[in-house]
């Protein structure tokens, strides 16, 4: 990766904001991932989440599954970490579009009903760390000294 490539993707001025943003809704995100993947925390694991996709119309559901499973779960973790934080926040931003409009929208806003306040809400700080990167104490500003860009 040449020096100006991970400028762009990995440095941040951000201080404090990031961290205080990135850490709890990367927590959340991998906890979903978790019950997606491992049946973890009340989830249902791959199948029972892959049969759920596919009832809604997002198939092959296993695939969907999978796919949405692991964008929250190792998304949330590189965010916590402040690893690669861009990219992370820009897949796990997806992820909640995804959930957005294919299983909350026509619920209306709020959670109670299963609206899409939530999902949000994690997509737009997703969106914010996309813009800012993981602030000053991310793991990424490790990974720009050793490309030499800082």
């Amino acid at each position: 990766m040449n020096s100006a490539m991970a400028q762009k993707l990995l440095a941040s001025n951000a201080g404090f904001g990031s961290l205080v943003l990135r850490v709890p809704v990367g927590l959340i995100l991998a906890a979903h991932g978790a019950q997606k993947l491992f049946a973890w925390f009340g989830g249902y694991g791959l199948e029972g989440t892959g049969q759920w996709l596919a009832s809604i119309g997002l198939e092959p559901g296993y695939l969907m599954a999978l796919l949405a499973g692991s964008a929250e779960f190792f998304g949330g973790l590189a965010l916590v970490l402040g690893l690669l934080t861009r990219p992370a926040a820009i897949v796990t931003g997806f992820a909640m579009l995804v959930a957005i409009f294919a299983v909350h929208i026509g619920n209306g806003l709020f959670m109670a009903n299963n609206g899409y306040e939530y999902a949000l809400t994690l997509f737009v700080v997703s969106l914010a760390l996309a813009i800012q990167g993981g602030g000053r104490f991310a793991v990424d500003n490790l990974l720009l000294k050793r490309v030499g860009g800082h």
